[in-house]
């Protein structure tokens, strides 16, 4: 029998599904000390680790594991993510807010208000480039939406490896070559030491007024290269729903910096019955003893 333990600020409706999913061989256990598996939020589980001294394989419900990957934390288990569930999501912010900036819908509804009669140019998005750094899953689904807007879509990784719906892929080496072509330019990166401070005053420099999206992680952005990007007109407007600390301290600069708009990491949710179907598939492969899917490389990160 394997002892799954749920470590979650969804807990009550995990359980409820795991009750309902009827797995063989699994129950639930509240005592860390009796659990072989698993079910977590990374923040919540990070510093408990230590009380789970027989953990075979955690499952995380969120795509973001850097919390578990850190200098010093135990790898002697199994680690698995959720993925292919978040692309839809993070292409619906990622468009719904470009195309409401570029055809003035905030300043129109201000403009509203007042009662002021008063048009803004603006042009085609299919006149436009945007380029994706992160050409996994989510990647690929944004740039599938992207495209069918008409837009060029360029993507970045590690190696240059062609990847599914872009028009062009390039390594991490030719990053200036590729933010000299954005007009949107959108990060989608996971947090490892080599997207540290990726997006920095330097890499920003190649920019022409391009517009920025953080969807990835907050650690990839240098907040003071940020700022200066702004302020030189390299960067026009800063999309950003994560961060290096969250929640955001209510005195931090971007609050109300006029060309940023700010979210509370919130552009694509874990939704527990999206998680669940992941889970349930993975359970299946673990008793069968077959590899697991969406499993984390430690050294990597991702």
């Amino acid at each position: 029998m394997h002892q799954l333990c749920i470590v979650s600020r969804r807990a009550d409706l995990y359980r409820q599904l795991i009750e309902e999913a009827d797995l063989p061989a699994l129950s639930l256990t509240d005592n860390p000390h009796d659990a072989t598996l698993v079910l977590a939020d990374p923040p919540l589980i990070t510093d408990k680790l230590a009380q789970f001294p027989q953990l075979r394989w955690l499952q995380s419900t969120y795509a973001g594991i850097d919390a578990l990957t850190r200098p010093g934390l135990r790898s002697d288990y199994a680690l698995t993510n959720v993925r292919g569930i978040f692309g839809q999501l993070i292409s619906e912010y990622v468009l719904g807010l470009l195309i409401s900036h570029q055809r003035h819908f905030g300043r129109y509804q201000a403009q509203q208000q007042q009662a002021q009669w008063q048009p803004h140019s603006y042009g085609a998005l299919s006149d436009k480039t945007m380029v994706i750094l992160g050409t996994g899953s989510i990647g690929q689904h944004l740039a599938g939406a992207a495209k069918a807007l008409g837009m060029t879509v360029l993507g970045v990784n590690r190696s240059g490896a062609s990847a599914a719906s872009f028009d062009n892929v390039m390594a991490i080496k030719d990053l200036d070559k590729a933010l000299q072509q954005a007009d949107v330019l959108v990060s989608v990166l996971p947090a490892t030491a080599m997207t540290d401070n990726l997006l920095n005053a330097d890499s920003l420099s190649h920019c022409r007024g391009t517009l920025l999206f953080n969807v990835g992680r907050g650690n990839a952005v240098c907040e003071q290269g940020l700022l200066q990007a702004l302020a030189s007109g390299a960067l026009s407007h800063a999309f950003l729903d994560v961060f290096k600390q969250e929640p955001l301290p209510a005195e931090h600069p971007f609050w109300c910096h006029p060309q940023m708009t700010v979210t509370p990491h919130i552009a694509a949710e874990s939704f527990p019955q999206q998680v669940m179907e992941i889970f349930k598939t993975n359970y299946l492969r673990y008793v069968e003893g077959k590899p697991l899917q969406y499993q984390i490389d430690f050294t990597l990160g991702y």
